[in-house]
C-alpha cells in the first residue's frame, strides 16, 4: 500500500512511525517538515488529504501537537476520512464502523509505544461494509454534499 505521511514538525515519534509503516512493507511518501522545510498544519493536511482523496495514495497518517488541527483540515478535502485516534481500540473502530483513512496522531500525546500499538491495529482492521454503517457513511457524505452545494450557490 502506499502511505502518504505528514506533519507540521519532524520529531523522533514521526520518524518512528515513519519507519514501521516503512517496515510493514508500505511505500511512503513525505509531506511537509518530512521532506522539505516548515509548513503549517492546515498546509501539510491539505496536501496529505489530497494525494488520499485523488487515489495518489491509498491512506495517509497526519501529525500535529494535538492531531485535532491536521484532523479537522483533512477532513475539509471530500472523501476523506480523517480520524485522531490515541490508542488502538479507537484507530480499530475508525476503521471498522467510519471506514477512516487518515489516521492523525498526537505529537505531544503520543508515545513511540502507543504509536506502534495504535498503527497495528490501524493497519489489521479493514471497513466491513454492513447495512447500518453503509447507512451512516451515506449520512456523512450526504452532509458534505448539502454544505458543499450551499457554499457553490452563495
Amino acid at each position: 500500500m502506499k502511505i502518504a505521511i505528514g506533519s507540521d514538525e519532524k520529531c523522533h515519534l514521526t520518524d518512528r512511525v515513519v519507519a514501521q509503516v516503512q517496515e510493514g512493507g508500505h511505500a511512503v511518501s513525505l509531506f511537509g517538515p518530512l521532506q522539505d522545510g516548515p509548513q503549517d498544519w492546515p498546509e501539510v493536511a491539505r496536501q496529505v488529504a489530497e494525494a488520499v482523496a485523488s487515489g495518489a495514495a491509498d491512506e495517509g497518517i497526519l501529525f500535529c501537537w494535538t492531531g485535532t488541527g491536521v484532523s479537522l483540515a483533512a477532513n475539509k478535502v471530500p472523501g476523506v476520512r480523517a480520524a485522531l485516534c490515541a490508542d488502538a481500540e479507537t484507530a480499530r473502530g475508525a476503521r471498522l464502523w467510519n471506514n477512516a483513512n487518515i489516521l492523525c496522531l498526537s505529537i505531544r500525546r503520543t508515545s513511540e509505544v502507543m504509536a506502534r500499538e495504535i498503527l497495528e491495529s490501524w493497519f489489521a482492521t479493514s471497513y466491513v461494509p454492513n447495512e447500518g454503517d453503509d447507512r451512516c457513511l451515506r449520512q456523512v457524505d450526504a452532509l458534505d454534499a448539502a454544505y458543499r452545494a450551499k457554499e457553490q450557490s452563495a
